[in-house]
């Protein structure tokens, strides 16, 4: 089952999340989540086996220039993880088309994301989802 997330459900995304973001603190990732889920221009879905949260999506509109789109908004994957011992089930596939039928509920007619130039994992998902490669950028900053 996969569920949309409510506020009630900070707590278990930040203990998930913390996983792949894991330069955070659970507390920091569960403000933050509070936050952005009641922001009606974000969501996130949960994936539930046997009433166990194994994995979640996060996914919002984004209405800058998004690279390679040509509308706005564009509803854009924020981040999506699957527990270890629930990969390779198709649960991360479930979690993405949850987050391409809310961009659509929401009047987005393309869904985009991005990933790290060195998550080779991260690469071949969203290439296996059906994502095209728009672009690859390093980007540079130093103080003055």
């Amino acid at each position: 089952m996969i569920r949309k997330a409510t506020n009630y459900d900070s707590r278990v995304l930040a203990e998930m999340a913390i996983q792949m973001w894991d330069s955070h603190t659970i507390e920091e990732l569960e403000t933050e989540f509070k936050e952005t889920l009641i922001d009606k221009h974000s969501a996130f879905f949960i994936k539930y086996i046997n009433n166990i949260p194994v994995g979640f999506a996060q996914c919002g509109l984004r209405t800058d220039y998004v690279e390679g789109t040509e509308s706005s908004p564009v509803g854009y994957l924020e981040g999506i993880f699957v527990e270890a011992d629930y990969r390779k089930n198709g649960y991360a596939r479930e979690l993405l088309l949850a987050c391409e039928m809310w961009a659509k509920d929401m009047g987005c007619s393309e869904f985009a994301s991005d990933c790290e130039l060195d998550n080779i994992g991260s690469f071949k998902f969203h290439i296996a989802m059906g994502f095209d490669e728009a672009n690859r950028i390093i980007c540079f900053k130093k103080k003055i």
